[in-house]
């Protein structure tokens, strides 16, 4: 991984939380709502910032900051594919 991936992928966990915090507790966002706040160009050009999003989601996940779900369901991030969704982690009782 490139100085300029692990930059981008920071960026992307950033705006993942931040997002979050501007959220209720148990909303959720999509990767591309990340991919978007963290892309500069006013183009398509996000997409490319999609399995990044995704993979920023999947670390946060792994640290216990977020959950990934799929039909409000968490998953597994690991195994998972397809459309996904990420929310807070729930707070340890």
């Amino acid at each position: 991984m490139t100085d300029s991936e692990r930059q981008t992928g920071r960026r992307l966990e950033r705006a993942i939380l931040e997002l979050l915090e501007r959220r209720g507790p148990t909303s959720t966002i999509c990767p591309s709502d990340a991919a978007r706040a963290v892309y500069e160009g006013d183009d398509d050009g996000w997409r490319a910032l999609m399995e990044p999003a995704r993979r920023a989601a999947r670390r946060l996940a792994s640290a216990g900051e977020v959950e990934i779900t799929q039909a409000g369901q968490p998953v597994d991030p690991a195994k998972t594919r397809g459309p996904i969704r990420i929310r807070r982690a729930p707070e340890p009782r």
